[in-house]
């Protein structure tokens, strides 16, 4: 990976992106940035609210408001986004794009079956309903393909073992202790 060049992970909510930068920051040279808590630390409110008091067309500009900072501003970073933020204008100018990819019945287990679980479902209140979900999963499956640079699958594997596949696809470097 050149050294300027930022790595995004895209795909849908729960499939493990903020797990996997998070992996990724801890054993290489990179920062791990989440698009979501950026959009929450600007507006100083949850997504949640965010989408119940001012719309999902507002959300969705701060989600291009955040990807003009982040490919002006953020080198050499591995980030996690929302689950609909790989539909920005300049998605490909940020770094290259990598779809972490799984099939719904994996992801909804990995969120019912996590130590947090209710803590996770209220984070993505759509699980509520888990055919609107499962819907809007295969609307997005398409569009992940067709925007990812790289896809990865990361059904039922390990955060270390998916870490390092994307590390030698990208060829980053490991950090020294």
């Amino acid at each position: 990976m050149s050294q300027n060049q930022n790595i995004i992970l895209i795909g849908f909510m729960g499939v493990g992106k903020g797990t996997i930068a998070r992996e990724l920051s801890k054993s290489y040279e990179v920062y791990a940035i989440d698009t979501d808590d950026l959009i929450e630390s600007l507006t100083n409110k949850r997504i949640k609210k965010i989408f119940a008091n001012d719309g999902e067309k507002y959300f969705r500009d701060l989600e291009q408001q955040t990807a003009n900072w982040l490919e002006n501003s953020v080198k050499n970073s591995v980030i996690s986004t929302g689950g609909g933020f790989f539909k920005v204008e300049n998605l490909k100018s940020i770094g290259k794009v990598i779809y972490l990819k799984s099939s719904f019945e994996a992801i909804y287990d990995r969120i019912i079956n996590h130590q947090n679980a209710k803590k996770k479902l209220a984070k993505r209140p759509l699980f509520q309903n888990v055919e609107e979900a499962k819907s809007l999963f295969n609307d997005r499956k398409i569009s992940y393909e067709q925007v990812c640079d790289i896809d990865v699958n990361v059904e039922y594997r390990s955060a270390e073992d998916i870490a390092q596949e994307i590390a030698n696809i990208v060829g980053l470097k490991e950090k020294i202790n």
